[in-house]
Formats: C-alpha cells, sequence, structure tokens
C-alpha cells in the first residue's frame, strides 16, 4: 500500500471533531432550576450526602435540599445510619431557603402524605411486611412504618398470650395493616393472622404425611355427640366418628370415653387436611385373628381317638 492511500485512510479514521454543547443540551437542568419551589411542595431527589445531623439531596438543578435529624422521622430509633448514598427519597419543603442557600425538607411531614397512602394500599392488597418493635405500651407494642407510628395490640403479637411485651422490644416480625386511618391518624398492625397461616400450612404439610392404614396411640381429646376427637401428638388431631367407636350402638361417645383417656386407633382416610380414625377397625381386625386361630395336629397323631384311648391314662379309685 503507498505511503498516499495510507494517508488518506488515515484522515478518513480520524475522529470527528467533539460535538459542541448547546443550550438544548440542559434543557432538563435549566427547566428543574427554573421550576418556583413553594412551601409544602413535595420533592424526590437523590441522597449525595450524609452526617449525623443532616443528609443532602440533589435535585438536579441549583441548588440541593437539607434534612435535619429532626425533621427526619417520628421514630425515636431512626438515625441516618439507616440511610444509603444514593438513596431516593421524598420530603416536604418547610423552607425555601435554610439560610445558606439550600431547600429545607422534612421527610416527616411527606410521611404523613405519602406514607398514609402507602399504608391505605398494603391494607388494601393484605400484603406482609417486616417492622421492627420499638417500645412497649399498656396492652401492646409500637413499630413504625414510612415513618408513621404503629400499634401492635398484646392480643395482635402471637397465636398464644403475650403475658409480658417488654420481651417483644427489639424484635423485627411480619405484620399486617388491619387499621389505616389518616384522619384518626390511627394505624394498627397484626402478626396473628400470618402465624394462624403458617401454622395451617405446617399443619397440612404434616397431616400429608400421616398414611392410610397407620396403627397409633392417642388421647381423647374432647367428645362431641357425633364423635370424639383424638389427640395425635406433633399437633395434629384427628375424629373417631361415633360409628366407628364400637361394634355396639351408643348414643353418645361418652358411653364408652372419657377425655384424657388412652386409646389405640386406626387411620382410615386422610382428606381436605382431616383425619379420620376407627377404633372399630381395630376390633374388626381382632375378631377375625381369633376366627382364623386353628389348631395343628401332630403329623404323628391320628385325627380320630377312640373312648378307650381318651380314658387310658385316668386311674379310678
Amino acid at each position: 500500500m503507498s505511503e498516499e492511500i495510507k494517508e488518506e485512510l488515515k484522515e478518513a479514521t480520524a475522529a470527528a471533531p467533539e460535538k459542541e454543547e448547546t443550550m438544548a443540551d440542559y434543557e432538563a437542568e435549566i427547566a428543574a432550576s427554573m421550576k418556583p419551589i413553594h412551601e409544602g411542595d413535595i420533592m424526590t431527589g437523590t441522597v449525595i450526602g450524609i452526617s449525623e445531623t443532616e443528609i443532602t439531596l440533589d435535585f438536579g438543578s441549583f441548588t440541593d435540599g437539607i434534612i435535619r435529624l429532626e425533621d427526619a422521622s417520628d421514630d425515636p430509633n431512626f438515625t441516618f445510619r439507616d440511610v444509603e448514598m444514593g438513596q431516593t427519597i421524598s420530603a416536604t419543603v418547610i423552607r425555601r431557603d435554610d439560610g445558606r442557600g439550600h431547600i429545607l425538607l422534612s421527610m416527616k411531614e411527606a410521611a404523613a402524605v405519602l406514607g398514609w397512602e402507602r399504608l391505605t394500599q398494603l391494607l388494601k392488597d393484605q400484603s406482609n411486611i417486616k417492622v421492627k418493635i420499638s417500645e412497649a405500651v399498656k396492652s401492646g407494642v409500637v413499630a413504625y412504618v414510612e415513618g408513621i407510628r404503629g400499634f401492635i395490640p398484646a392480643s395482635k403479637l402471637s397465636l398464644g398470650y403475650v403475658e409480658n411485651p417488654d420481651e417483644w422490644v427489639g424484635k423485627e416480625i411480619e405484620v399486617r395493616v388491619i387499621t389505616a386511618d389518616p384522619e384518626d391518624q390511627k394505624l394498627v398492625l397484626s402478626a396473628k393472622e400470618i402465624l394462624r397461616e403458617k401454622e395451617a400450612e405446617d399443619r397440612k404439610q404434616r397431616v400429608s404425611n400421616v398414611e392410610v392404614g397407620l396403627v397409633t396411640e392417642g388421647t381423647v381429646e374432647s367428645l362431641m355427640p357425633y364423635g370424639a376427637f383424638i389427640d395425635l401428638g406433633n399437633g395434629l388431631s384427628g375424629l373417631v366418628h361415633i360409628s366407628q367407636i364400637c361394634d355396639k350402638r351408643i348414643k353418645h361417645p361418652g358411653a364408652v370415653l372419657k377425655e384424657g383417656q388412652k386409646v389405640k386407633v386406626k387411620v382410615i382416610a386422610v382428606k381436605d387436611g382431616k383425619i379420620s380414625l376407627s377404633m372399630k377397625a381395630l376390633e374388626d381386625v381382632a375378631a377375625v385373628e381369633i376366627e382364623e386361630e386353628t389348631y395343628e395336629m401332630p403329623e404323628t397323631e391320628e385325627a380320630t381317638t377312640s373312648l378307650g384311648s381318651l380314658f387310658k391314662n385316668i386311674r379310678l379309685s
């Protein structure tokens, strides 16, 4: 290749001159900087600075926003350690100039609007959320969601009785919103429904592992006009229908059973998460076994016996 051609290729592949910037390239930034800002506006920005007492937000305009710790949350345990660089935060303008050329903002006031909107949606969807219990109060505990104070009654903390709510402080639990009333500033949460669903699913799984034909021992848990509920252990129970208690016709299970009594039962059906049991089936099996018992004659012994041989070893006095 000649030097002349090489030179032409070099010129053709040379980098194109950089495009000159124009005002059109900054239209978005200019529009943002020209947009009037009013107290009460909710603005969304990106965290570009974090200290122990305040965080700084970038709005893509000529000025930044400042959120002081006292304007961040009503949660007494909240700190800016919970905030990350680059995080997007919405806050309400409480002063257009804090004296240093920054917009002064409040996350608390924004939460009063946006937080209730989300809580109302969580109530509608019945979604599960994780919360950290911050304090114990009379008859329950307190947890914050979206910076809003929520109450969890002691009766909604667990499936069992909660004697001391103080023991729950600091724990993280899953809850659902059961009341969200922004007008009365009332937020009520509950863990009980979630726990009940998990327990039902766990029981369903354990029931599915029970095999028809299994013979086991249980304890009479309760007596009803239609049968007896038997505690099989491991959180499982089954029903012995009155017709499956015994061969005799009885008017009430209490005629032959009492609560706390140990009984042997056979699993005769597993359907829709319910276990059907029978005591009668075991009696029937025992009866069949008795009927099938036979006496085997020794091979050397004759099948018929004379009267003489029956009495030959008997000594008469």
